[in-house]
């Protein structure tokens, strides 16, 4: 009776599945599975030009990063420094040395006004861009105007959300905070469901944004509301220095977050736009999909970035060394074996002729675009490592690596379709983005930017 639970903690701490990476990979694994589920009622509920116009609005969203320019990242790394020399006690207050709880809260204070200016030009830039892009195609008689209104305005509340999340992250909150983006994963898609099931069409992605925004809310003003007590006065004595502490991060990593839109999403509308709306339907259920095994993978780096940067503050770069090599480990294995499931799932569905099949990427073209993130994978985890220093050296590798994508994304996507888009996407990662993040890891790891 007692073999089982303690072979079964030897298993969690070979996987190194500590708290926060369990419920993060939990939270992963929701997504992954309840957006199969989304999919399956997607094909169920709505037409599959009416799948063309849900995602393209989840992909024509994601130009807040335009907006929200990679800040999380700089706030997350900078915080966890600070934390070093700080703690919570039982009633949930910051407690531990005046100068650095100081400079935590100026930190703070600039990026919550940094992000409600971000929010406001998201709202009206994004609104009226995302509106003329969809009022420019053919009129299929699909009533998607209030659906995007209502959803790019939920979507700013959102981006305003960002630097709370990403400053308790990088306090070391990690595991509370990835509890409550479990439970906003799932109301969010229980939203979609019941909305899909009812009739509500592409209402379902507002009532997931509204979903999601509640979470937030419980998050920021209950949960940690003694956390950011401190942050409604002003600092007492030490203050971040935007352009000594911020800025030489921050400007490399807004122009790659920038760019990371052509790598991330340009590709769903540039099949929806030259190919229609079922063609771009199919090519987003496809992304999304394998897009959540990736952020599932990422989950064991990007959950120990805190820890990584305590352990560059205190200089115990063996640590470090051993944390990142045991964690990227798995997070490449991860996506190894899920992506080989993906596809024999493809492949599949596609041989026994299910409806669902026609609803996503043939299984070449998968198996192309899942060979890329699995490549793509060891770049992502060394960026994590890099920045976790406070220093951001991949500017160039990132731009040409967007660049690269969008391009390839563009002409082949354009010109033939999903197959050779995915191709083109595959040689640059493999070409261009692999062997110039070795390069630059291998550079930050001989001497910690010494």
């Amino acid at each position: 009776m007692h073999d089982r639970p303690t072979g079964f903690r030897r298993l969690m701490h070979r996987l190194e599945m500590d708290r926060a990476v369990t419920l993060a990979v939990l939270l992963r694994g929701w997504q992954f599975l309840g957006g199969a589920v989304s999919a399956l009622l997607i094909t169920a509920f709505l037409s599959i030009d009416e799948q063309g116009y849900y995602y393209a609005f989840a992909s024509a969203l994601t130009v807040q990063t335009f907006f929200e320019l990679g800040f999380t990242i700089v706030i997350t790394n900078t915080a966890s420094h600070e934390w070093s020399r700080l703690r919570l006690d039982d009633n949930g207050c910051i407690t531990g040395e005046a100068e650095s709880l100081s400079r935590l809260v100026s930190l703070g204070r600039l990026v919550f006004v940094w992000y409600a200016v971000a929010a406001i030009l998201f709202l009206v830039a994004a609104g009226l861009g995302g509106y003329f892009y969809l009022l420019a195609r053919e009129d299929l008689g699909i009533a998607w105007h209030g659906p995007w209104l209502a959803v790019v305005g939920l979507t700013a509340l959102l981006l305003w959300a960002l630097p709370f999340n990403a400053l308790l992250e990088g306090c070391n909150q990690v595991a509370t905070v990835n509890g409550y983006r479990l439970a906003q994963a799932i109301t969010a898609n229980a939203a979609v469901w019941i909305l899909l099931v009812g009739g509500g069409g592409l209402w379902a992605l507002v009532g997931a944004a509204g979903a999601r925004l509640l979470v937030d809310l419980a998050l920021i003003c209950h949960r940690y509301r003694a956390f950011f007590e401190p942050f409604r006065r002003p600092p007492v004595s030490g203050v971040i220095d935007w352009r000594r502490d911020l800025w030489p991060m921050q400007w490399r990593l807004a122009i790659s977050s920038a760019f990371h839109f052509f790598t991330a999403s340009l590709i769903v509308l540039v099949i929806f736009h030259y190919h229609g709306p079922a063609a771009g339907g199919r090519m987003g259920m496809t992304w999304v999909l394998i897009g959540a095994l990736q952020a599932a993978a990422l989950a064991w780096v990007q959950t120990r970035v805190p820890r990584m940067g305590m352990l560059i503050a205190e200089s115990k770069y063996d640590d470090l060394d051993r944390l990142f090599r045991r964690q990227t480990s798995l997070s490449v294995g991860v996506v190894a074996v899920g992506g080989s499931a993906i596809w024999l799932a493809v492949y599949a569905v596609d041989r026994m002729g299910l409806s669902i099949a026609g609803r996503l990427l043939p299984p070449t073209a998968t198996g192309v675009y899942l060979l890329a993130i699995l490549a793509y994978q060891i770049p992502q985890c060394m960026s994590f490592y890099i920045r976790a220093h406070k220093r951001d050296t991949l500017l160039g590798a990132s731009v040409a690596t967007s660049i690269g994508v969008g391009l390839t994304a563009w002409w082949f996507g354009s010109q033939y379709g999903p197959l050779q888009a995915g191709l083109g996407y595959l040689t640059v990662i493999l070409c261009v983005t692999l062997p110039w993040h070795v390069f630059l890891w291998r550079r930050c790891k001989a001497n910690h930017f010494a």
